[in-house]
């Protein structure tokens, strides 16, 4: 009975993730969407290939050298342990010729667990390319979807999303559905890129005067989101584990019955993050329809705003209290998002450093405070959630592995011009390379304009 058990556990939990990773496949679809919908007409193929290579790109790196970063630095390394803590023989499996990291009978979890990370580094890495869409060159900003999907994401998620990271044992930081583990860093190092890279040609006057750059299909964008909406519930599930028995983690989960755990191994249930996500959900499109005065791009923006915001404490918070952190922190990052633009000239084409960093640092600032002395792991010795722990915690997250990181690489890519393209070429278009392919497009238009008349 024992053995059947175990078996049918596996394959649950086998398929579990396996589910998870087909859902968040959605979040990138509804980026791509939303970022082609938010581009102008000009530069609507290099904005879709510009995320689309995200794909690729941060998978390989993924295999090769992020998910062996995960399991090798949660204790610092250095801080609480060496490399590999508090197992060196997990992180020495997930090196790319390790046991875990091909085809196994004997390992029917560990492939799909690294897919869930995976689609988590592809969600780190398009929030950031939404943010500096119409300018920047393809190859520079495939350079920084790298160094944070299979960099600097791993590294904090190991500090910080490890059921030993140094954060939680050290700060009791906790952050079950990754306000700042993803969302914080992310919104961070666009903000770092941002402030190099410079706003889009027009979008500010001589005099400081901000034009609005509007979408150019509004309706491309709210199908975009929504179908972020859609992946975010396959996001939340790939947070938690499955199935504990109450003799988990050496019996420091203890009950009657099996349960699902966050990343930390602190029980939990599916029931209470799903109503959590959509009273959060619901309590930021609503401060966001307010806020913006009814503008359909912040009301749906505020929606996924309102997720982050809440998502630190999402697995301890009562519904009520998700609503009104959710639309707490929509209202705090609106706010935000249109006093950086006018005070710093900050050129943020799609609000993804208000919605992702903002709303995420708040969320962590405030679950401080909400979840104040609340053990943040099962395990005897670590730190409680504190405030400090929080603050501290959002601070590494968006300033020393987001901010910091962000700018000095998109320094070092315009030193070496390869960040930002030509001003005749923005002008232009980015789907152009030249003045000769514009005008021959150009021409296509008008003879298939003649040809119906």
């Amino acid at each position: 009975m024992g053995s059947n058990l175990d078996a049918l556990t596996t394959v649950f939990t086998e398929f579990y993730y396996w589910l998870t990773v087909a859902l968040m496949f959605l979040i990138h679809v509804g980026f791509c969407m939303y970022e082609v919908g938010a581009s102008r007409r000009k530069n609507h193929m290099h904005t879709l290939m510009k995320n689309s290579m995200i794909i690729p790109l941060v998978t390989i790196t993924w295999f090769f050298f992020g998910w062996w970063i995960y399991w090798a630095f949660p204790g610092g390394p250095g801080i609480t342990g060496g490399i590999g803590h508090p197992i060196p023989e997990t992180a020495t499996g997930y090196l790319p010729w390790g046991d875990g990291m091909n085809p196994n009978l004997g390992d029917r979890i560990s492939g799909v667990f690294w897919a869930a990370f995976l689609l988590f580094s592809w969600t780190a890495a398009s929030i950031v390319s939404g943010a500096v869409i119409e300018r920047i060159k393809s190859g520079g900003f495939w350079i920084i979807a790298v160094m944070i999907g299979s960099g600097t994401w791993a590294i904090d998620a190991a500090w910080g999303w490890h059921y030993s990271g140094w954060m939680v044992q050290i700060l009791g930081y906790h952050d079950a559905y990754a306000s700042g583990v993803i969302h914080g860093i992310a919104g961070g190092c666009a903000l770092g890129v941002l402030l190099v890279l410079g706003p889009r040609l027009g979008k500010f006057g001589k005099d400081g005067s901000i034009r609005d750059i509007l979408p150019h299909n509004p309706w491309l964008v709210c199908v975009g989101l929504f179908l972020i909406y859609t992946g975010f519930w396959g996001f939340y599930v790939a947070c938690n584990v499955p199935l504990a028995d109450p003799g988990f983690i050496d019996g420091q989960i203890t009950g009657e019955t099996w349960t699902a755990t966050t990343i930390y191994l602190t029980p939990t249930t599916l029931g209470a993050i799903t109503m959590n996500f959509l009273m959060s959900l619901s309590g930021g499109m609503l401060a966001g329809y307010m806020v913006s005065k009814g503008d359909a791009f912040w009301t749906y923006s505020g929606g996924l705003a309102g997720i982050i915001t809440a998502s630190a404490g999402n697995d301890l918070y009562h519904p009520i209290q998700a609503m009104i952190i959710g639309g707490i922190g929509t209202f705090g990052c609106y706010k935000l998002h249109f006093w950086v633009e006018r005070t710093f000239k900050i050129d943020d084409a799609v609000g993804a450093v208000a919605v992702h960093g903002y709303a995420g640092v708040i969320g962590l600032i405030i679950s401080g405070f909400v979840l104040w002395g609340h053990p943040s792991s099962p395990y005897e010795g670590f730190a409680v959630i504190t405030p400090w722990g929080q603050a501290a915690g959002a601070f590494i997250m968006f300033v020393v592995l987001g901010f910091i990181p962000g700018w000095v690489l998109a320094k070092i890519l315009d030193a070496l011009n390869m960040l930002r393209v030509p001003k005749e070429i923005e002008l232009l278009g980015l789907d152009f390379g030249s003045e000769q392919e514009a005008a021959a497009a150009r021409l296509d238009v008008i003879a298939t304009e003649q040809a119906t008349l």
